[in-house]
């Protein structure tokens, strides 16, 4: 009976019905009864190998009625030795339990299933969603004076003579809109850009003051030869054709 009982026991804990006392009428109310509870470790501690882990399971009667493979159904009680040795399951029990079963999950699962991105692929498709063109937008009617675009620079920041960290200076007359004195700075970056080869930059930071009456603008920016991740990055003959089209000097 006991190893009856263990694979009864192991198939109810895999999703087999068993049933605590409570299921069943008796001559005393289970509701005016104090629950007994037992915590049953699966396997015993004096059982070999490793099993699940700790349960506890919780009876108004304080018995629990185990389904026989005969039909036959016995009762003990919750806390007895033959209570916790019978919900004791070891690897091995589930081990026979797969194989008397026979179970193959394997057609459960499609095989040509896409492959599922992961959460860091997710990240870089959406702040790649977020790059912005190299100059911004104006607004609509926004007329450009050739006039305000005084002079700029282009210097190397980047030690041993490498071009990947440059800063643009640019100079323009003062009260000139930030977006359009952004963009001074960023043709002038790729037409130095197109001269030195390289084909993309990466904004950094910009930084603006008023000296002597005029608007004073620097921008660092990286320059590489692929497009790099970035919320505003300069591709260099589009900038190019872009800055022609607004009337700001590329160099």
């Amino acid at each position: 009976m006991q190893a009856a009982r263990h694979r009864l026991v192991t198939a109810a804990l895999l999703g087999a019905a068993f049933c605590l006392s409570g299921c069943f009428a008796g001559n005393s109310d289970p509701k005016d009864r104090p629950a007994r509870q037992a915590n049953l470790t699966m396997p015993g501690e004096d059982l070999p190998g490793r099993g699940l882990d700790r349960a506890r399971i919780s009876s108004k009667s304080g018995e629990i009625l185990i389904l026989e493979e005969d039909g036959s159904v016995t009762t003990m009680d919750l806390d007895s030795p033959g209570g916790r040795d019978a919900f004791a399951v070891t690897e091995a029990d589930l081990a026979a339990l797969n194989v008397n079963l026979d179970l193959n999950l394997s057609g459960m699962v499609a095989p040509n299933l896409p492959r599922r991105k992961t959460a860091q692929e997710k990240a870089l498709e959406e702040f790649a969603a977020r790059t912005q063109p190299a100059l911004p937008a104006l607004r609509d009617g926004t007329e450009i004076d050739p006039e305000v675009f005084i002079a700029s620079r282009v210097q190397t920041l980047s030690r041993g003579g490498k071009a990947d960290l440059v800063e643009v200076t640019a100079n323009l007359r003062e009260g000139v809109d930030a977006d359009i004195a952004f963009s001074y700075a960023t043709c002038a970056l790729a037409g130095w850009a197109k001269e030195n080869g390289a084909p993309y930059g990466r904004h950094i930071r910009t930084l603006q003051a008023s000296r002597n009456g005029k608007l004073l603008i620097g921008s660092a920016f990286t320059l590489s030869q692929t497009k790099p991740m970035g919320l505003r990055v300069m591709e260099t003959e589009d900038t190019l054709r872009e800055c022609r089209t607004r009337g700001i000097p590329a160099a």
